[in-house]
């Protein structure tokens, strides 16, 4: 007689590293109706439907990306394949103020979801328009509802965006020029308490000083969340105190006093409560090495018991390496010059060659570009990577992708700037006739060979114009500091920004990548980071992730350490056409590394690519804060 099929599913001997930073052991898992049925040795395989061999291989809980905008892609491509494939089971949306919780509220002829997101994120405004079409719920509670229909392939977690709070209760024209009334700022805080009251895990903010709105009139006007007030920020944020939500915040960097004013708030000391708040983000700056030390001080006093603070800043387990597309880049947002470039749509090379042929901007574009590179205080804040632009415009570390002659690719912009300087004079420098006619074309190069590198530079973005694809590692250059960061206690790993910026970055391995500088440490080091990549952000964001105790639901990564440990992500970097966006991306591929992931007990991932369930069976949930059904009277009433 056959055995009786008690499980659908047995991890059968793998090494279990289950997110409590304990020393992992030998084991299997049984799953049961998408939950965890058992745990232990020897689990008899045949009362499972389904085994996975898992001898070698690390078995975890599903990974957490804290810091992502997949708000949109979800709308398109529920099932997240950009972040399945990677071992991320769970996705915390709607960071940096934007996002799609009151649908696309477009009103009086505004489309707030196309002016805020295509500069800010840097994406293509028929994509944008595409997914706003479908944003037709118009309150919280109508998303919540909606996202509980989609055939998610993980779990996806939504916040209230500040930018598209103030254009529900404003309109965008408004939220932008003035400030709100009363009545508005009451009508806010209804709507943050209702939403609370939901479920929803918590409220983000933007005061990052280079993030534009993208269409007419607004062009050069900053998203509403760069016009809230510190006593309309205070006011929210009392909300979320009261709830013990979660506050997403990226900070005024070029103020430090407004900096350390703001994140004051979480301190429990000054407030009666601490506030939860994650912030973006702790990086080795290339232009600013002040910074991260900066960020690690801050975070140390929030966290003091002088304030008793609860404070938590972001970092990102990689180089920050950004592709340009011409003079396009989000980075080039912070310098105005660059971001004269900027502002007109991708599209329209018309309006960018307009300003690159205006002699005026020529000359301030030259002085922007060799600032600090001509000795003087500039000079010696540069040497001392103290500049206050994240992008150093060090041609030796910008290089060539595509878009450009042959030659050209995998070299710096040093290099062939090098090379044509004496290619007047030495003519057999010259490597192809593909090249020779790229000189031959630099409009201002032609007959002034001598006048320098912003010339260089404004020349190949008259030439090529957003067809030039080239990258440079803005932060993080040092992998030794990254680690540091990346077991500090009070920094949480993330910031891999996954699902925008679609041609532009792509860190959707960044969990990986962090298992992986952990691997090289040991073991103890690699349960350690499991917690930190699981657990420990499921607990800080209040949901319930990040565990494969018995009973909880069974989202599950398998990753083989041999793969991961040989792991190159650079190889696996690539641009590709995504049919849902009508538009190509830049992604990552870790073949190979992950071999399972479950997500709700089903198996959407394996060695051989996705399942026939990806996309197609509802997997995954939009996950509420672990309290939700709660009234904020049974909150306090409980402390």
């Amino acid at each position: 007689m056959a055995a009786r099929r008690e499980w659908d599913t047995l991890i059968r001997g793998g090494l279990v590293i289950d997110g409590t930073g304990t020393t992992p052991v030998t084991g299997d898992i049984a799953i049961k109706d998408g939950r965890i049925a058992a745990r232990g040795t020897g689990l008899d395989a045949s009362k499972a439907k389904d085994v996975i061999e898992a001898d070698g291989l690390w078995v975890m809980p599903g990974l957490l990306d804290i810091h992502t905008h997949f708000d949109l892609e979800v709308e398109l491509d529920p099932g997240l394949p950009e972040a399945v494939r990677h071992g991320t089971t769970t996705v915390l949306m709607s960071n940096c103020s934007l996002g799609i919780c009151f649908g696309h509220q477009r009103r009086n002829g505004e489309d707030p979801i196309v002016d805020c997101f295509a500069r800010v994120e840097n994406m293509p405004k028929p994509v944008l328009r595409k997914a706003a079409d479908l944003a037709t719920w118009t309150t919280t509670a109508e998303y919540l509802d909606h996202l509980d229909t989609l055939k998610l392939g993980i779990n996806v977690i939504p916040m209230i965006p500040h930018s598209m709070l103030r254009a529900e209760v404003m309109g965008l024209r408004e939220s932008v020029s003035r400030d709100p009334r009363e009545d508005e700022l009451q009508r806010m805080e209804a709507l943050l308490e209702t939403a609370m009251g939901e479920g929803y895990v918590g409220f983000s903010t933007d005061a990052l000083p280079f993030h534009f709105l993208a269409e007419d009139p607004h062009r050069k006007t900053k998203i509403p969340s760069q016009f809230g007030s510190y006593k309309e920020l205070k006011r929210l944020t009392a909300i979320l105190r009261r709830w013990d939500r979660l506050w997403q915040a990226t900070p005024p960097k070029d103020n430090p006093a407004e900096v350390f004013r703001n994140f004051m708030l979480t301190s429990g000391r000054v407030h009666g409560k601490p506030l939860k708040v994650t912030a973006v983000a702790a990086m080795d700056v290339a232009a600013n090495r002040n910074l991260v030390k900066l960020a690690k001080i801050l975070t140390r006093l929030l966290n003091s018991t002088l304030f008793k603070g609860h404070f938590r800043f972001q970092a990102l387990a990689a180089p920050f390496r950004l592709y340009w597309d011409g003079p396009v880049n989000p980075l080039a947002e912070e310098i105005p010059e660059l971001r004269e470039l900027n502002e007109p749509d991708l599209e329209d090379r018309e309006a960018r060659q307009r300003i690159l042929a205006d002699p005026d901007y020529q000359a301030r574009f030259a002085a922007m570009w060799m600032h600090g590179k001509q000795g003087g205080l500039a000079g010696l804040k540069r040497k001392m990577r103290a500049e206050q632009m994240a992008f150093d415009r060090d041609m030796a570390q910008m290089v060539f992708h595509s878009g450009c002659p042959a030659d050209w690719v995998g070299e710096t912009f040093e290099d062939v700037f090098r090379r044509y300087q004496v290619s007047f004079g030495m003519p057999d420098v010259i490597r192809s006739e593909e090249e020779r006619a790229a000189f031959d074309a630099l409009p201002l190069m032609a007959t002034t060979p001598d006048v320098g590198e912003p010339w260089f530079i404004i020349g190949l973005f008259q030439l090529y114009d957003t067809d030039l694809r080239w990258w440079t590692i803005s932060a993080n250059r040092d992998m030794e500091v990254v680690k540091k960061l990346l077991v500090d206690p009070q920094i949480f790993p993330g910031f891999n920004d996954s699902g925008a910026h679609l041609t532009n970055m792509a860190f959707y391995d960044g969990n990986l990548r962090c298992l992986q500088l952990a691997q090289a440490d040991g073991m103890e080091r690699v349960a350690a980071q499991v917690k930190r990549l699981t657990r420990d952000p499921a607990d800080f964001i209040g949901i319930e992730a990040g565990r494969i105790e018995t009973g909880d639901v069974a989202d599950i990564a398998i990753i083989d350490p041999e793969a991961l440990k040989t792991y190159d992500s650079d190889a696996g970097l690539k641009f590709i056409h995504r049919d849902v966006f009508e538009h190509e991306q830049l992604v990552n591929r870790s073949d190979g590394v992950v071999t399972h992931v479950l997500v709700g007990g089903g198996l959407v991932w394996t060695r051989d690519g996705f399942t026939k369930a990806h996309g197609k069976t509802k997997l995954g949930r939009a996950l509420r804060h672990r309290d939700a059904g709660a009234s904020a009277t049974e909150k306090i009433a409980a402390e």
